[in-house]
């Protein structure tokens, strides 16, 4: 039988993780061993942060809309509840940006919500 040689896909392997580890520091960079253990780990973190994202934007959104309904003299919670039993369907993303972008229209929510 014919020896199995797999320097090429070694080779391959090799060249495209370490590709993917350009711009790690010291022997992360080009030593595989050490580039793989890096890489999985940062691809770990990044999986985690994508979910963390989430969770961060959602406390920027409730922060934005909590201060914008405070200049108005009104509560945040007030202002959602409010809002839920005048069957106003927007999240709080959409309400953020209209706190930010167009206060006449984010008047018009806090005196639906005052209902």
């Amino acid at each position: 039988m014919t020896r199995v040689k797999r320097g090429v896909q070694t080779r391959k392997r090799h060249k495209r993780l370490f590709k993917q580890a350009e711009g790690f520091w010291g022997q992360r960079k080009n030593v595989f061993r050490r580039a793989k253990e890096t890489y999985l780990r940062a691809m770990a973190y990044a999986f985690k942060g994508r979910k963390l994202k989430k969770r961060d934007m959602r406390g920027l959104f409730i922060s934005r809309i909590s201060a914008a309904v405070e200049n108005h003299g009104f509560k945040y919670g007030l202002f959602i509840h409010g809002l839920k039993t005048a069957q106003v369907q927007l999240n709080r993303k959409m309400l953020s940006q209209i706190a930010i972008f167009d206060d006449a229209a984010f008047t018009q929510l806090i005196g639906m919500a005052k209902k």
